[in-house]
Formats: structure tokens, sequence, C-alpha cells
């Protein structure tokens, strides 16, 4: 029997876009799906934790990164959902998929200052892209939300 999860609530986080100063996009690419689907750094709002807060710790939690500057907080919050043979198995079942606040932050510093064997590593390996390349390397879930960011910026960057 198949449980319904369509019920289950969408995990609130946030996300990053990250530019270096050559307006290319930093990704990476999760240990738990090795596959070659990159993402950008995201991840969950702790209780009572501001977004921006939460951003700027996400990211240094998942790339040691804290030289930045804060562009733009994308206006309306992105929401995914997880496929079937995932949901019951990310966040231990909890959730059926995100509710994101997005932030576009300037990386400042060196790209020596990037280390993805953190403390709890998420990322195998990294790179920075171009933005017009953000929807080809997007694992297909999170594909639409890819989409909207990648229009979203080239609107700050023209």
């Amino acid at each position: 029997m198949k449980k319904n999860f369509s019920k289950l609530p969408l995990r609130k986080g946030v996300g990053i876009v990250l530019l270096n100063n050559e307006n290319k996009v930093f990704v990476a690419k999760r240990i738990d799906n090795p596959k070659n689907f990159w993402q950008m750094p995201q991840g969950g709002i702790d209780k009572g934790e501001d977004y921006y807060k939460a951003a700027l710790r996400e990211l240094k939690e998942e790339t040691s990164v804290v030289s930045v500057e804060h562009i733009k907080e994308i206006d309306k919050k992105l929401t995914y959902i997880l496929p079937d043979h995932l949901i019951g198995i990310i966040w231990r079942g909890k959730f059926k998929g995100q509710i994101q606040k997005w932030f576009v932050m300037r990386f400042i510093g060196n790209d020596s200052e990037i280390n993805i064997n953190t403390k709890k590593p998420e990322f195998l390996d990294w790179k920075w892209i171009d933005l017009e390349d953000l929807p080809n390397i997007a694992v297909k879930f999170k594909l639409d939300v890819y989409k909207i960011l990648k229009q979203e910026v080239s609107k700050i960057l023209d």
C-alpha cells in the first residue's frame, strides 16, 4: 500500500545564489547523489532563525565561505516537491519538499576560502558556472526553481 505523502508539510529553507566577480554561480555536487547533478548551497531554518542569518549559516556550514556581500533577496518564496521515491527518506520522512527564501550574494573572498570538506560534508566537488547553465545542472525536481532563479538573477545583472 502506497503511503499518502500529500498531507506532509513543506520544510522551510533558504538558498544562496553565490556569484563571483565574473558573475559565475557557485554550484556543488552532493555526496548523496554523485551523478552529474549540482546544486547551490541551501538548507533548513532553525526555529526562530532569521532567513538571512540562516542563509549565512548554511553557506558557512556547507562551503566555509564567509566573505560575502548581500546583493538581493528574491521576493517570492520558491517551492519544490520531492519525487515519490525520495519522500519518506529525505528529512526522515517529515516533509514532502521545501519552501525556500533565496538570497543573491557576491563572493568577495578568494577561491582558497572555499572548503567543502567541512565538519559534516555535503559535497564532493564544486565549481563556478555561467548563469545560463544553471538549469542544465539541476536535478529534475529542482529544475523549475533553478529556472526561476536564473531569470531573477539575470534581471539583477542586466
